[in-house]
């Protein structure tokens, strides 16, 4: 049981970690000339759990603000995602 704990850990920190570098490096290659990415990368890393951090590093490193869907998506998916978690935690003792 203790192992599904720290499996659903290890992949929340992960894919939060994997897109706020996704957006960390979106941004410096705007920075050096290239032209910006899609917003797909965004919105899957987002779909897999990565909302609140790609919210969070948008704010904080000020880059893509002006995308509506960006700003609209990333807070719902965020609640959506906080939730999921929330109920693969109660819920871990189901599995085994």
């Amino acid at each position: 049981m203790v192992l599904l704990y720290i499996l659903l850990t290890v992949y929340i920190l992960a894919v939060n970690f994997y897109a706020f570098r996704l957006v960390k490096t979106q941004r410096e290659d705007v920075e050096a000339g290239g032209e910006p990415a899609g917003d797909g990368k965004l919105l899957l890393a987002a779909l897999l759990g990565g909302a609140a951090a790609i919210y969070v590093s948008m704010f904080a490193m000020r880059y893509r603000l002006s995308n509506l869907l960006l700003m609209i998506a990333m807070p719902v998916l965020a609640v959506l995602n906080i939730y999921g978690f929330y109920l693969g935690f109660r819920s871990v003792w189901m599995f085994l």
